[in-house]
């Protein structure tokens, strides 16, 4: 499947995008690469107000016995992340390629069988995730006989400083400040406008890609039917400087996963050195306060997740030093995102990047070069059989009736 409701010529070169966070700044960059004049609405003030204003996550494949549609397609989405990275983005500071350890809590994250010899092809879970070794399970201070698996092609990223390198791609202009209100076909051009009716942009293409403010936008359109869910998420962090030798001693070295992460050795928004844990899960939220409950439940994750680290940091919880962040993720059904036009029949020209759930990082700059190479006409970044499960046209015909 290869959808397209553009013509090709130089003059349909350009590009609304509605939302500058993750998503938003993955398909501004991806166009502008390929000579787009991408212009980037936002209702903020600057970088980071929304999701995308995560101090830390990671960058890190989903595992499965079956290794099934969500498996392969964030095993793309990781490399293409950290491919971006790498090319954007200063390591230690903004990123790093640390590996990540996952703790098997739950017991379903086994690799499947097959291929997992050196010949297993390169985009194998194999060839990005192994059995942990004892060396890297001691090193994160748990028993020697925990499950664990080790993803050596992961890390962690701060996303405000991805999306920042993103907008500042040549081609790309980013207008703060802007909310928009009502979208309309004029003429062959989408049309944007705020609530007093004045005209934000306009364009050929627009990408709407601003979570889950973008359901408020597309409801009103006829036959519009993807399910579009709230998800509210709260981490908790600290900084460095307030542990004890004792407690330092007992950091990973590297990013631990599996029930909520746990990163350490990672500049805070204050600019200090720090830790995080979470986060917390809420679902069907509008709204996204910091809560003194969610630190309570980011401490149960981490007694969970490292139990002597979760123990030995107790007091570290108290509101004398512990922090927090929320904010609120957009999510699917199916736990993938949609992506491409929505329904090229009745709506040519409009396209969606949402519903990344909390994997915003792994999957954003996939989903901005899915996008691209689309609209190009390239080869796309990931088998065809995986790019139709992100198709957001798969939700045409179910919208509910009025």
């Amino acid at each position: 499947m290869r959808p397209s409701s553009l013509p090709a010529d130089a003059h349909a070169r350009q590009a609304l995008v509605i939302g500058a966070g993750l998503s938003g700044s993955a398909v501004a960059h991806s166009l502008a690469l390929r000579g787009w004049a991408v212009t980037v609405l936002d209702q903020a003030e600057g970088v980071g107000a929304g999701a995308s204003g995560l101090p830390a996550g990671l960058a890190a494949p989903h595992v499965s016995p079956d290794d099934n549609v969500l498996s392969r397609i964030t095993r793309a989405g990781v490399r293409a992340t950290l491919q971006r990275a790498e090319a954007l983005l200063q390591s230690g500071t903004d990123w790093a390629l640390s590996g990540v350890l996952e703790h098997n809590l739950a017991g379903k994250r086994r690799l499947p069988t097959g291929d997992t010899g050196p010949d297993a092809p390169q985009d194998s879970a194999h060839q990005c995730s192994t059995p942990a070794s004892a060396e890297q399970i001691a090193a994160a201070g748990l028993p020697p006989e925990t499950p664990a698996l080790w993803h050596a092609q992961a890390g962690w990223i701060r996303p405000r400083q991805l999306v920042a390198a993103q907008l500042q791609t040549p081609g790309v202009q980013v207008l703060w400040g802007r909310k928009a209100h009502t979208m309309e076909r004029r003429d062959g051009l989408w049309l944007v406008t705020d609530a007093q009716g004045e005209t934000l942009g306009q364009a050929p293409l627009l990408v709407v890609a601003s979570a889950f403010d973008s359901l408020a936008l597309l409801r009103p359109l006829p036959g519009f039917a993807v399910p579009l869910n709230p998800l509210r998420g709260q981490i908790s962090y600290g900084h460095l400087d307030k542990l004890n030798d004792a407690q330092r001693q007992q950091l990973p070295p590297f990013p631990v996963n599996g029930h909520g992460s746990f990163i350490s050795h990672v500049p805070t928004p204050e600019g200090l050195m720090g830790w995080f844990i979470g986060s917390t899960f809420e679902r069907n939220c509008e709204q996204a306060p910091v809560r003194e409950e969610d630190h309570a439940a980011n401490q149960l994750r981490l007694a969970t997740l490292l139990p002597e680290l979760g123990a030995a940091m107790q007091q570290q919880f108290g509101p004398e030093h512990v922090h927090g962040w929320a904010g609120l993720r957009c999510t699917l059904p199916n736990r993938l995102p949609a992506v491409g036009p929505i329904d090229s029949e009745r709506l040519p020209g409009l396209w969606l990047s949402a519903g990344m759930g909390a994997r915003g990082i792994s999957l954003a700059v996939l989903c901005g070069e899915l996008t691209a190479a689309w609209l190009c006409k390239e080869p796309l970044p990931l088998e065809p059989a995986l790019a139709k499960h992100l198709a957001a046209e798969r939700y045409i015909g179910k919208a509910k009736p009025q």
